[in-house]
């Protein structure tokens, strides 16, 4: 959760995530494949557009994240033995599997606090809140479409971020002059 909530990754560039496409030194993520699972077995893939092929700039809380999780190592599919991410079986995780994970937690947290009830969460809303978060802590809009790497603006723009009175009041109170 804390990786996808500061990085914007969709659900299948995390799990496609290998050791090679961390650069701790100079503190990137290079995306330039996901990792998907149907019946048919595992595939690795390029990302959903080509503009999805980017490198996202890590935060000090995903740096440390992900070097917890490099530490674990556990078979070789489609060709790589580097994933970041393993389910308890020793697989690679897959999308179904964070979808099932996220239902659960918001079952059992609802089951805990009847008067504090979250709605459903899935991998995709954490990518809606990263980006709304950019936007809200004023990213650019063209660096936010490279981050969530997206083909053009407009769904940059048109799904992920939303105006509300409270931001453009806040906005229009610091361009006061």
């Amino acid at each position: 959760m804390i990786i996808l909530l500061n990085t914007g990754l969709r659900i299948s560039e995390l799990c496609g995530l290998t050791d090679k496409d961390i650069d701790f030194e100079k503190g990137f993520i290079s995306v330039n494949h996901q990792l998907l699972k149907d019946k048919d077995g595992y595939r690795l893939t390029e990302p959903k557009t080509e503009c999805g092929i980017r490198k996202i700039p890590m935060l000090e809380v995903t740096r440390k994240a992900l070097q917890e999780q490099m530490e674990i190592k556990i078979v070789t599919v489609v060709g790589h033995s580097d994933f970041l991410f393993y389910t308890h079986q020793g697989q690679p995780t897959y999308g179904e599997i964070y979808s099932s994970t996220f239902s659960n937690l918001v079952k059992k947290h609802n089951k805990m606090y009847k008067d504090d009830i979250l709605p459903p969460v899935t991998a995709h809303i954490l990518r809606h809140t990263f980006c709304t978060r950019m936007a809200n802590a004023k990213m650019t809009p063209n660096n936010l479409q490279y981050i969530m790497g997206h083909k053009n603006i407009t769904m940059t723009l048109g799904y992920y971020t939303h105006a509300s009175c409270e931001s453009a009041f806040e906005e229009m109170m610091s361009l006061a002059v």
